[in-house]
């Protein structure tokens, strides 16, 4: 079964199930803002794709993190916490196969070539 982790809100996330639906996929959704996320989760994303991959800092929510809570997101721990915290520092989304991180974030052509067969 895919799942799909995000905040419903989200454009990245909107394109993303719009993708799942035309391509009559099922899937189930996992809403951080209403189900939260556990730290044991976001640990087996870090180590599957790299905190670099998982760690949003492109976000508004990491922007107004202050230097320090900034600075601290370098270690692995720190930034777990802090992602499990504020979701909204995790990129979007988050697609798993099983236990496996297959995609994170939205790009139409790797969906196309990648997620179609599973």
């Amino acid at each position: 079964m895919i799942k799909i982790y995000g905040i419903p809100n989200c454009d990245t996330i909107k394109k993303t199930l719009d993708w799942y639906k035309a391509n009559q996929i099922t899937y189930e959704f996992h809403d951080y803002k209403k189900e939260g996320i556990t730290a044991a989760k976001v640990k087996s994303w870090v180590n599957q794709q790299g905190l670099g991959v998982i760690l949003n800092k492109n976000s508004s929510t990491w922007r107004g993190l202050s230097a320090e809570e900034q600075l601290s997101a370098a270690k692995p721990a720190a930034a777990i916490k802090l992602m499990v915290s504020n979701t909204s520092l995790i990129k979007r989304p988050v697609i798993e196969h099983g236990d496996n991180v297959v995609m994170v974030g939205f790009n139409k052509d790797l969906y196309d070539q990648k997620l179609k067969d599973l």
